[in-house]
């Protein structure tokens, strides 16, 4: 798997979404050299690299969010419109392959989607993801819950090689 990563900086709050100093990460293709079944694939590779995969299914067509934990997609089958950030977030296009690392506090949904798209989630282990809502009385609290969130020890998709040990460790941000 090649170790290139798109990186969006999504830190500014919006509405009820605080959003992350960490950037998001976008890697496109991941699954390019794969054989087989992708949903297996990514799964595999997630458990093997500490983020035990938790669901299969589309991404909800509401703007969510976990304060909680950080959040890994891998997208097995068809493409999407992603939002990022909240309602007024960049609105990213994810396709059978590619797969995402969203920071704890980033808002996303599904804005249009293939009849078939499908995506892999997977959490760091030991971590089970809340589901926040886009809700500006809750923010401020949301966001400190967000800043807790320990980095994870190795990338879901590249390990110990790249990805958040290059673009999350140098955020200063290295516990």
């Amino acid at each position: 798997m090649k170790d290139y990563v798109e990186i969006y900086a999504i830190k500014q709050p919006c509405g009820g979404v605080p959003n992350n100093s960490l950037p998001l990460l976008i890697y496109p293709g991941a699954a390019v050299q794969a054989t087989g079944d992708l949903a297996d694939w990514f799964e595999q590779c997630f458990e093997r690299n500490d983020w035990p995969p938790r669901w299969r299914y589309p991404i909800f067509t509401y703007t969510h969010f976990h304060s909680n934990t950080h959040e890994v997609l891998g997208v097995y089958q068809g493409s999407a419109q992603v939002q990022f950030g909240g309602e007024a977030g960049p609105v990213l296009t994810l396709k059978q392959g590619d797969a995402v690392l969203i920071p704890a506090g980033v808002g996303h949904k599904q804005i249009a989607a293939s009849q078939d798209f499908m995506a892999v989630g997977a959490y760091p282990r030991g971590f089970s993801p809340d589901k926040c809502l886009d809700k500006p009385e809750q923010r401020d609290a949301m966001q400190r819950n967000a800043e807790r969130v320990p980095l994870p020890d190795s990338d879901p998709l590249l390990g110990e090689r790249s990805g958040i040990n290059t673009h999350w460790r140098h955020q200063g941000r290295g516990d």
